[in-house]
């Protein structure tokens, strides 16, 4: 039988991706045999429940065509006997205690629905999730950090966070540090100012065993936060820590960025995420819908995959407008009723462009364009302009290139006057209700 299992194997490495077949079919061996029923040990319940739903009729098909004749396939929780490499018996499938929250002080909140059970794979992601839950999976001894990128929206917090759960759900006492670029940042220098920098050290290099980092473009022109994070990350991978990393550019195209804390984030497997495809789009509707509890036809399922083709975000806010429109009015949902919330959504998502931004500041600023877009580094011409490229990245889809090619700037400045405001806004100055002000007037329309 183990000849037959070989020879389904290889023609299982021609038909499964390279990466999906050393992270699902490999790893399965032969435990037992009864008759026409065969046995496969898988490590993890998580394993089983995925080779199952994905992989299971695939194997049976390639062991029948090698065998000549039809085997049924069983797939065991099994651990692995260390002393001679062979497989032991079964283990029973274990319940996890819950989440042991005094062993997890250093997390912000996981959320609880971001699991790989609850992402929506497809073309443009498919790569990231196998990457994000190979690390998870991965044991001690191999594995390498993984880098996110994409623009917001479509699911790099949600993979990043999937494998803090993933890693909980195996192992409590395991000590996942989730934490943003931002949270990290605002840590260290609360750290410093409070004679703490030590804690700080022992806390992210030695009581860190997951690190999941998040947007990294944040670090931008933060030369003592670099330094102190390159040496975190030296100090995790040389420990073979798990590292996972997001954000909107790669560390190379991050500007101001540091050359060795930009090799380290580039170290590992760099994954994008794109936009998702129609299919995909009708699958994350019908994952959300089937989540938030929503009865959504097909027609209308496939309606809203059609006109709203941004992001993730963008889908969900159609499917909850759709609900809620239908139950407050008590209309049936139907294409009609989307119609009137897609459009809503499209037309508002059309109207914010970077040059109606631009009007914007002008007319509150008192500035004229030729002001706005010169060549001045005056505070009462600087701050709007910087503001201005904020909010057209916040609320367009414009690149980089061209928000700044509107500001008659490169990209790096634009980049840079980004990290500026992003900053600004944590307090409760003047900056920060500028923008919240210009932001509901953004956001209600009225440009």
């Amino acid at each position: 039988m183990q000849d037959i299992w070989n020879q389904a194997k290889e023609k299982l490495r021609e038909k499964v991706p390279d990466h999906s077949f050393r992270l699902w079919i490999e790893p399965l061996e032969i435990i037992s045999q009864q008759g026409k029923e065969v046995s496969l040990a898988c490590p993890s319940s998580f394993f089983k429940k995925w080779v199952g739903r994905h992989y299971l009729d695939l194997i049976e098909r390639e062991v029948k065509n090698a065998s000549g004749s039809p085997f049924r396939i069983s797939l065991k929780l099994c651990d692995k006997n260390q002393q001679n490499g062979k497989v032991s018996m079964p283990i029973e499938e274990q319940l996890f205690l819950p989440h042991i929250t005094e062993r997890q002080y250093m997390l912000s909140p996981l959320q609880n629905d971001f699991t790989f059970d609850q992402f929506v794979v497809g073309m443009g992601n498919n790569f990231a999730f196998n990457a994000a839950l190979s690390l998870a999976c991965a044991d001690n001894r191999r594995h390498d950090p993984v880098y996110l990128l994409s623009k917001t929206g479509l699911g790099k917090s949600h993979l990043s966070q999937a494998v803090g759960n993933h890693v909980l759900k195996e192992d409590s006492a395991v000590r996942v540090c989730y934490v943003t670029a931002e949270e990290f940042t605002n840590a260290m220098i609360h750290a410093l100012r409070n004679d703490k920098i030590e804690e700080f050290k022992e806390k992210y290099r030695r009581q860190c065993d997951v690190l999941l980092l998040e947007d990294v473009q944040f670090l931008t022109g933060k030369a003592k936060i670099q330094d102190e994070l390159a040496y975190t990350l030296d100090a995790l991978l040389e420990a073979k820590k798990k590292l996972i990393f997001t954000g909107t550019y790669l560390p190379g195209d991050i500007p101001k960025m540091d050359e060795k804390l930009s090799s380290l984030l580039s170290a590992g497997v760099i994954s994008n995420i794109e936009t998702p495809d129609h299919n995909t789009r009708v699958a994350i509707l019908k994952k959300k819908a089937s989540v938030k509890g929503i009865d959504i036809p097909e027609d209308v399922i496939n309606y809203l995959a059609g006109q709203l083709s941004q992001n993730v975000r963008q889908l969900e806010s159609g499917l909850i407008g759709v609900a809620a429109k239908a139950s407050l009015l008590n209309l049936p949902i139907d294409t009609k009723l989307a119609e009137s919330v897609a459009k809503n959504i499209v037309r508002h998502s059309r109207e914010v462009t970077t040059q109606r931004i631009q009007k914007l500041l002008c007319k509150y600023y008192k500035l004229t364009m030729e002001e706005l877009v010169s060549k001045s580094r005056k505070r009462t011409i600087a701050r709007p302009r910087q503001i201005g490229m904020y909010l057209a990245r916040r609320y367009t889809d414009q690149s980089l290139q061209s928000i700044g090619r509107c500001f008659n700037r490169y990209h790096a400045t634009t980049l840079h006057a980004i990290g500026v405001v992003e900053r600004l806004i944590q307090g409760n100055g003047p900056v920060q209700k500028q923008v919240e002000f210009l932001s509901d007037k953004v956001e209600s329309g009225n440009i």
